[in-house]
């Protein structure tokens, strides 16, 4: 049976709702232990969107942890050209977004930022990359920003908890999910939470429309850049038939 797929910002707004789910996936993807998640609460109980008009593809889910550290959770289906730019201006924003004007740089908080991407961003076979703030040598400067990568379409080969979970967002289909065999708790939840969504009515009429918005905004974003390549065209043979005729005087 094909399944609502968990890497559509639909499905994944859904899944990272539960605070089992928000858990695991963090503690999986950073290696915290499970034991010293004290919260991961919620930021945003509405899992804020940082454009009015959003782009079809991006998830942005932020997490307070244990009260310590900031976690954006983004899943990124499409290619953005400058994203290494981009995802440092928002990991930078995240980090001061909360100090006002004359408080002290204590309350300045970790901030991580995990991105799901569904594409490769490097040809480095690798699919998990994590970055930190050092100098040449390797030496730590300071552990208050970290960045995790994981390209969703590279060849998985381990067998851990982040290995299931990048199988469970390429998930396609309830033979897949059943194909998931582990005793993580956060991704059994997680494919407890597809399979409902995926046969309820209500989820899948509301996943149906979801993706018609989707697949008409892409139509005229397609239609918009043709416009624009055909206008630019006309626009370059007219001039050139005026310098043509400036050459021939």
């Amino acid at each position: 049976m094909q399944i609502i797929s968990p890497k559509t910002d639909f499905c994944a707004k859904e899944l990272f709702a539960h605070e089992t789910i928000r858990k695991y996936f963090i503690s999986d993807v950073t290696g915290i232990r499970l034991e010293d998640i004290r919260s991961v609460r919620l930021s945003n109980p509405y899992l804020w969107k940082r454009y009015r008009k959003q782009k079809q593809g991006i998830l942005d889910v932020l997490i307070e942890l244990n009260d310590e550290a900031k976690v954006n959770i983004e899943l990124q289906v499409k290619f953005y050209s400058y994203w290494d730019r981009r995802n440092l201006f928002y990991l930078a924003k995240m980090y001061t977004e909360d100090l006002r004007v004359g408080e002290n740089y204590a309350k300045l908080k970790k901030s991580i930022t995990i991105s799901l991407l569904d594409f490769d961003l490097t040809e480095d076979p690798l699919y998990h990359s994590v970055y930190y703030l050092r100098d040449e040598n390797g030496r730590q400067f300071t552990d208050l920003f970290e960045i995790h990568i994981i390209e969703l379409r590279k060849t998985v080969s381990g067998r851990d908890s982040l290995d299931d979970w990048i199988r469970f967002f390429n998930a396609q289909s309830e033979e897949d999910l059943d194909m998931i065999q582990t005793k993580n708790a956060g991704i059994n939840m997680a494919i407890g939470e597809v399979k409902k969504m995926s046969m309820s009515e209500r989820m899948r009429a509301r996943y149906e429309a979801h993706m018609k918005e989707v697949r008409d905004r892409n139509a005229r974003e397609h239609y918009v850049k043709e416009v624009g390549r055909k206008e630019g065209k006309t626009e370059g043979k007219a001039e050139g038939r005026v310098e043509g005729r400036a050459i021939d005087r």
